[in-house]
């Protein structure tokens, strides 16, 4: 018989220069790694996709706009696109999901003053070996085609820009 695992509040291990709280990762589940994650204020991950994981986000405290569909006409824009049925991004408060199956293009973006808290959920486990060696290379100044070739080795496929502020340069989501 295998014990579980109780954490107390803030507990997990820190995920350097992220702003998220490893809770369970490989070393514990052969299913998932899951994070308390937050969201910087202006941050935008950039629309992106993964082969193989499959991902979820739960909103804890605080407003993303949130996209998880292929878009009808992709453009620079994440924020701008439809799908082909006509849904658009959304914007989630607490207590909104976002499931993510693998191969669906996704995005989250904090358009607030205020950072927002998350739980997010990865599935295959490992996750965290991609944000520990993210760490490592921001602290060498990394060219992109170095990151483009760590985030392709972790089945991350961007389709729009990771950028780290974005609240003076896009308009507010209808």
């Amino acid at each position: 018989m295998t014990d579980g695992l109780i954490l107390a509040p803030g507990a997990g291990r820190a995920v350097r220069n992220s702003g998220m709280t490893l809770k369970i990762g490989e070393g514990t589940s052969t299913t998932w790694s899951i994070f308390e994650a937050v969201v910087p204020a202006g941050f935008d991950v950039g629309a992106h996709l993964h082969h193989q994981a499959e991902e979820f986000f739960y909103i804890l405290e605080g407003e993303l706009d949130l996209l998880a569909f292929q878009p009808h006409t992709p453009s620079p824009d994440w924020l701008t696109w439809t799908s082909a049925d006509g849904a658009r991004v959304t914007r989630g408060g607490p207590g909104s999901c976002m499931h993510v199956p693998a191969r669906c293009p996704h995005a989250f973006h904090n358009p607030g003053p205020a950072p927002v808290r998350m739980l997010f959920q990865v599935s295959p486990p490992g996750h965290e070996h991609y944000l520990d060696e993210l760490a490592d290379l921001l602290t060498t100044s990394p060219s992109p085609e170095t990151i483009a070739e760590l985030r392709t080795r972790h089945d991350i496929h961007q389709l729009t820009p990771l950028i780290p502020d974005r609240r003076q340069s896009r308009p507010p989501v209808q």
